[in-house]
């Protein structure tokens, strides 16, 4: 993805409950826990990164190589954006 991510409020409400940010899903009502990795990537996500951009500070925050967070990433943003939680423009 080399457009900008950015979250779709619309679609989603949000609660942060301890180390983790709960979203649910207002088409069917399903419920999504987001922590660890996938909610590093979740604060990042704020309508001017794009893919390599959240990769890049990623690599940066935690001293890791862009080879090992790769398929995180793309695991995460591939389940968001089917959820319809995140877009690219």
């Amino acid at each position: 993805m080399t457009q900008s991510l950015r979250k779709c409020p619309e679609n989603f409400a949000e609660t942060e409950i301890d180390d983790e940010i709960v979203l649910m899903c207002l088409t069917n009502g399903d419920f999504f826990s987001i922590k660890d990795s996938a909610l590093a990537i979740w604060n990042l996500i704020d309508g001017e990164r794009d893919r390599t951009a959240l990769l890049d500070r990623l690599t940066q925050d935690y001293s890791v190589s862009e080879d090992a967070i790769r398929g995180d990433v793309d695991e995460f943003l591939a389940a968001a954006t089917a959820a319809g939680f995140v877009a690219a423009d």
